[in-house]
C-alpha cells in the first residue's frame, strides 16, 4: 500500500495511506490531536502517581514521545507498553518532525531510542519511564488486570472496522485494572455500543481540532 508523508495543519509530519485516504494522525492536527486525546482527557487523570499505559497502534510514536516529554515534566513514574503489528520504517522515523515541532532539541536521543529499541525488550528510557515495544496483532493481546490507562489509536472505524469490534473491546476492557481508563479519538456510535456490551461506562467529550467529539470509557 502506497504510503506519503503529508503535513498536518499543526505543522507536524503524519503518514498518509493513499489506498485508504487513511492518515496515523489527525490531518487537522497530529501533536493537538495526541496532546488532547491522550495526555489532556487521559494522563491528565493520574498526576502524582505510577501510570501503566498500553498504546493500541504504536504507529510512529507520537503518543509514546509526547507522554514521555510530559512524564519528565511531572516527574511522573510510567511503565509504556506500545503494540503495533506492522512498525514504520527507519525512512520514515527520518521524516517525522515532532521534535522541532514540540521544541524538544534536547530530547532528540530520546525519540532515536524509542524507535531504535529492540521489539519484545523492556527499556528504560528516562528515570521512571519505561518502554515495552511489542510487535503483535491486537488480536493476540491477553493482559489481565495490568494497565491504568489504555491509548486506544487504531486506525479508523471506515477501514477497519474490526479493530473497534466487540471482541477487541472486550480485551481491553480485561486489561485494565479496576478504575482504569480507555481514551481514543473515535465517537461513533457502533463503538460506544461495543464499549457498553463489555463493561465500559463511556463519556463523550469535546474532541481535538477538526473533530467534534470523542470518547473516554472506564471500567468500574
Amino acid at each position: 500500500m502506497k504510503r506519503e508523508i503529508i503535513q498536518t495543519l499543526d505543522g507536524s509530519t503524519t503518514i498518509h495511506l493513499t489506498e485508504w485516504d487513511e492518515c496515523y494522525h489527525s490531518k487537522h492536527g497530529a501533536i493537538q490531536e495526541a496532546q488532547h486525546v491522550f495526555i489532556k482527557n487521559g494522563l491528565s487523570l493520574f498526576q502524582n502517581q505510577k501510570v501503566a499505559i498500553l498504546e493500541i497502534g504504536f504507529g510512529t510514536a507520537l503518543n509514546a514521545f509526547i507522554t514521555l516529554l510530559e512524564a519528565k515534566k511531572m516527574q511522573q513514574t510510567i511503565d509504556y507498553v506500545g503494540v503495533e503489528a506492522y512498525p514504520i520504517s527507519a525512512e520514515e522515523v527520518l521524516k517525522m518532525n515532532y521534535v522541532s515541532e514540540l521544541n524538544a532539541d534536547q530530547e532528540s536521543t530520546l525519540f532515536d531510542t524509542i524507535h531504535e529499541s529492540n521489539w519484545g525488550e523492556k527499556v528504560l528510557l528516562h528515570d521512571g519511564f519505561t518502554l515495552t515495544k511489542r510487535k503483535q496483532f491486537f488480536e493476540e493481546i491477553n493482559d489481565d488486570n495490568t494497565y491504568d490507562l489504555i491509548y486506544f489509536d487504531a486506525f479508523g472505524y471506515r477501514v477497519q472496522p474490526e479493530l473497534w469490534s466487540t471482541e477487541i473491546f472486550r480485551k481491553m476492557f480485561k486489561a485494565l485494572k479496576n478504575n482504569g481508563v480507555l481514551v481514543t479519538y473515535a465517537a461513533r456510535g457502533v463503538v460506544k455500543r461495543s464499549m457498553i456490551e463489555v463493561g465500559f461506562t463511556v463519556e463523550k467529550l469535546a474532541g481535538p481540532p477538526g473533530k467534534r467529539e470523542m470518547f473516554r470509557a472506564r471500567k468500574g
